[in-house]
Formats: structure tokens, sequence, C-alpha cells
């Protein structure tokens, strides 16, 4: 006998809004209108990620 999945619900990252994760084009968040806004976000530079990130030396992964 199968066992029927469950689906996995996630908070929006916009607005907070819980949402089935499996089953949403829009992930991780609830919609296109939260989506764009967050894109928004990003081109207005209310987001960006800091120089010391970037300045980090990467990791060696091949050892």
């Amino acid at each position: 006998m199968e066992k029927k999945k469950q689906a996995v619900k996630k908070a929006c990252p916009n607005c907070g809004k819980q949402v089935d994760f499996d089953r949403n084009p829009f992930r991780p968040f609830c919609s296109k209108r939260c989506k764009m806004e967050d894109l928004g976000s990003w081109l207005k530079e209310e987001y960006y990620i800091s120089s010391s990130f970037l300045d980090a030396p990467a990791e060696d992964s091949q050892k």
C-alpha cells in the first residue's frame, strides 16, 4: 500500500503566506506578484550581496 505524500507548506519569503511548495510554479514565492516585487527590490538595489562575501576566497572542492 502506497503512502500518500504530504504537501510541504513553506512561507513566502516576501509576504509570509503559507503555500504548497511542491505544486507552486512561483516557488519559493506564493504568486507572480510576490516574485516580481522581490525582483524589483533587487533591481532598485534594496538587496545586495556584501563585498566581503564576494572577496572571500573560494573553497577548494577538489581535495
